[in-house]
């Protein structure tokens, strides 16, 4: 848990931000620039994937549905709606991951929440089909991650070794995270089938790591290391680095505390500043979405230090944001969610952006 007495700077990096030797550090202070909308009037968007030809994918938690966005023209279509997802609280429709073999398989993976418990899918997306019914029938590949009205995790993503991770919650059954038997407040790492990935600390099990309380935000950096954001409960919200096997403290610890056994995070924020969801690596730093925060956070590193103090973008200029997509070099997508019923819905919400970063 926090510690009492004065409050440090709303994002803090650990001590001593030292860049690794041979490293190429960013600059301390970075700059976004909002270089224009891919599309606006989307419903409670979550997921977020980019297709080949520069399209994109986008899905609808509440609503249950994955639509297309055409960059060129802003265009939304729906390409079909995921049979047995039951939105409430947190839960519903939320991340979306193309298969690695995308460009010869054309597998779309999708995280959902159902009415008794959150999976993963994968369907066939036919673009030859008629709009509304090319997605195919799902084929699940995990059951029985616990599901609840909050901290259902929900991120999904294929790793530079072409396999499977899953950011799950604790439900608010603060114990699962600490049971190695359960598959809520983990992160979990599997082959595109779904079964345990060669290299996982228990051969047996999907677990990479434990002790999460909510995660929602993967991404690698140019060195494959796995970054992890998650949200705390009153004091710290974290972003760590993630190790096979290793414990990440919750609910025994929140932020840094220096608990034997378990890892503290590499930076850390106060609840209202951050609360955060998705995270991608661009230009040699992490930035991460803030929902209660409503900001995007940049955190440069060298190696798996920081090398300054987090830094705040867009601070409540487009409400809460949720996921961030790395588009290659300089360019992010960006993902708002006033439109999730804590939001307060502007015209045109809710909106991916594009972003220009340094």
């Amino acid at each position: 848990a926090g510690t009492a007495g004065t409050a440090p700077p709303p994002g803090t990096a650990a001590q001593s931000p030292t860049p690794t030797p041979g490293g190429s550090a960013p600059p301390a202070k970075g700059a976004v620039t909002v270089s224009g909308e891919a599309a606006r009037g989307l419903e409670s968007p979550w997921g977020l994937a980019p297709l080949p030809d520069g399209d994109l994918l986008v899905a609808s938690r509440d609503r249950g549905t994955i639509s297309r966005v055409e960059t060129r023209t802003g265009k939304v279509t729906p390409i079909g709606e995921v049979p047995g997802v039951a939105p409430g609280g947190e839960g519903g429709l939320l991340g979306l991951a193309l298969s690695p073999s995308y460009a010869s398989d054309k597998l779309v993976y999708a995280y959902f929440t159902t009415a008794s418990d959150n999976r993963i899918a994968r369907m066939l997306y036919d673009e030859r089909r008629a709009p509304g019914q090319q997605l195919g029938a799902p084929d699940t590949v995990v059951r029985g991650i616990p599901k609840g009205l909050v901290h259902n995790g929900g991120r999904i993503a294929f790793g530079p070794d072409k396999m499977l991770y899953a950011g799950t919650g604790e439900t608010g059954d603060r114990g699962l995270a600490q049971d190695r038997k359960s598959l809520g407040g983990k992160i979990l790492r599997m082959t595109p089938d779904g079964k345990p990935a060669p290299g996982n600390p228990d051969p047996g099990s999907l677990v990479y790591s434990y002790g999460h309380r909510n995660v929602q935000g993967l991404a690698w950096d140019r060195d494959k290391r796995l970054w992890a954001a998650e949200f705390g409960q009153n004091t710290w919200d974290e972003l760590n680095l993630i190790e096979p096997g290793a414990d990440y403290g919750w609910p025994e610890a929140e932020g840094r505390a220096g608990r034997p056994g378990s890892k503290d995070p590499v930076a850390q924020w106060r609840t209202e500043d951050a609360s955060p969801s998705g995270i991608a690596w661009a230009e040699g730093s992490v930035w991460m979405a803030g929902l209660r925060g409503e900001r995007l956070w940049r955190i440069p590193l060298a190696g798996d230090r920081p090398v300054a103090e987090p830094e705040a973008f867009l601070t409540g200029t487009y409400g809460r944001l949720r996921t961030v997509v790395a588009l290659g070099g300089d360019k992010l997508l960006l993902v708002t969610s006033e439109t999730d019923g804590r939001g307060t819905p502007q015209d045109g919400d809710d909106r991916i952006l594009t972003l220009t970063v340094r």
